[in-house]
């Protein structure tokens, strides 16, 4: 690959910081695999399991706000770690339930939460960090880079975890988990970082929320990012969700080929942020969001009419390519337009709409299918994302003609 794929790197800074969270994020997604087979076997009901993974995200949903004023008060790095220890304190908790045996339903639910509530705060903090860390030059590389960690991790973490439920059971995937948020915390605390002036102020933290919110509205590139982020949200994220129904009762499709369904999207995602990583300056990318939003939402409307299992495939791969094009362009420029003193809010914002909304797309996908059936919501779904990006194309020049 050329070099300027993996330009960020040649800071030390990131250097650390990424391979701390590229080991972090697999034990993440093992975690998650492990969590939705012990609620399984806990209740078996799928009802537990949407229950439990909606628990991670509505504390995303109510705190982001509160948690982006944080983020602009607090050292970043400190606030980070704080976070990271309380999901790694919470991850051996749950392990040593699951060792004992004594692990119940409720435990997980409770401490899924707490999980949430730490999340809330160090997903904003963490985004607004990584600027520190290479500058603006190389900032879409960075995000770009870290993106393709967390597919790479998308896609050999779930299988790793498989393997070693069936061979010790899912305690040892919790305990895993526990231990790879030790080599983030590690590097994070390695970091060599200028001192930055600590910003003050008087007004309180309500102020604080209302006065990023406002700016936020009124930034005529900002705004129409976190809209877009937003539409996604709720209705072209969801279509993950829907995978196994569409590929059981749609198809007529096995758990197999529903791995593949998987594995594609993960496959397009990782090649579009090693891409984007590769092309990071040499792209305008306003204009690349627009476009590759219309493209992922026309790619969800495609998969809605997809009865074979190798045609959805190559549709997948093309969604999850397109998917990560957007939504890491959209973060980079985020981090970009967005004033210091505003970008943890700014980046709260973003991880409302990214994350935070999710429930409720989750929801209105879930009601559009269980009345009108998966090929109706994903064909929904995929035509608001392209009736909206086509109105922000019309509609907002500024975003259009951001490099």
């Amino acid at each position: 690959m050329p070099a300027s794929t993996f330009s960020a790197l040649r800071h030390r800074n990131f250097r650390l910081f990424y391979t701390g969270q590229s080991l972090s994020v697999l034990g993440l997604w093992m975690h998650g695999i492990a969590q939705g087979w012990l609620v399984l076997e806990l209740t078996n009901s799928a009802f537990y399991v949407g229950v439990v993974n909606a628990l991670t995200k509505v504390p995303i949903m109510l705190l982001s706000f509160y948690a982006g004023v944080v983020a602009d008060r607090m050292e970043k790095r400190k606030l980070i770690i704080i976070c990271q220890a309380a999901a790694m304190a919470l991850a051996f908790a749950l392990a040593w339930l699951a060792f004992e045996g004594t692990v119940q339903v409720w435990h997980v639910m409770v401490l899924t939460t707490l999980v949430g509530m730490s999340f809330a705060f160090e997903i904003p903090a963490r985004q607004a960090f990584i600027i520190d860390l290479v500058g603006k030059e190389d900032l879409t590389n960075a995000v770009a880079l870290n993106s393709s960690s967390f597919n790479a991790a998308r896609i050999v973490g779930p299988a790793l975890a498989g393997i070693l439920i069936t061979s010790f059971g899912v305690a040892i995937c919790f305990l895993i988990n526990a231990a790879s948020f030790g080599f983030s915390l590690l590097a994070l605390a390695m970091l060599r970082l200028a001192p930055k002036e600590r910003r003050t102020t008087d007004e309180s933290a309500w102020m604080e929320m209302k006065d990023g919110l406002s700016f936020v509205r009124k930034d005529k590139t900002i705004f129409p990012l976190i809209t877009l982020i937003s539409t996604l949200a709720l209705f072209a994220f969801p279509f993950e969700v829907l995978l196994p129904v569409f590929a059981r009762d749609v198809m007529g499709q096995g758990a197999r080929e529903y791995g593949w369904l998987v594995s594609a999207a993960g496959v397009g995602a990782l090649v579009g942020a090693l891409g984007l990583a590769t092309v990071a300056a040499r792209v305008s990318r306003g204009r690349l969001v627009l476009t590759s939003a219309v493209v992922f939402g026309a790619s969800i409307v495609a998969l809605s009419f997809t009865r074979s299992v190798w045609v959805a495939v190559v549709v997948l791969v093309a969604a999850g390519f397109s998917m990560i094009l957007t939504t890491s362009n959209t973060n980079t420029l985020l981090q970009t337009i967005a004033p210091d003193n505003y970008r943890g809010r700014v980046m709260s914002t973003y991880t409302w709409a990214f994350l935070g909304v999710g429930p409720i797309g989750s929801l209105l996908s879930g009601w559009i299918a269980e009345h009108f059936g998966v090929p109706a919501a994903l064909a929904v779904g995929g035509c608001m994302v392209v009736l909206v990006t086509g109105v922000l194309m019309a509609k907002s020049e500024q975003l259009m003609a951001t490099r």
